[in-house]
């Protein structure tokens, strides 16, 4: 079994509040769930408003259709952010069990 975990830290300079935030991260987090099948959630900078950090993670029997479930995800967040936020740091780690 092989888990490819992605973080993704984002901006959203356009955010004023938590209400906002909400509106943006929400809907990614479910899209992801629903549209690609991985396991997503708001992991990180809760308490900020204009920032926000998704985890999500992608696992398959063997590692390519790992990497190319969690690259497809990156590239979904990062289409759907455009015009409502920018990726600014992302962060990966695979792990394999055996």
């Amino acid at each position: 079994m092989v888990t490819v975990s992605v973080l993704l830290t984002i901006d959203i300079p356009q955010s004023h509040s938590l209400k906002e935030k909400r509106g943006v991260v929400r809907p990614l987090v479910e899209r992801l769930r629903t549209r690609l099948h991985v396991t997503a959630a708001e992991v990180g900078l809760q308490e900020r408003v204009d920032a926000a950090q998704v985890g999500f993670a992608a696992v398959s029997s063997d590692a390519a259709t790992a990497r190319a479930v969690a690259a497809d995800a990156r590239r979904f967040a990062e289409d759907y952010l455009i015009g409502r936020g920018e990726i600014i740091d992302v962060a990966v780690e695979e792990s394999v069990l055996r």
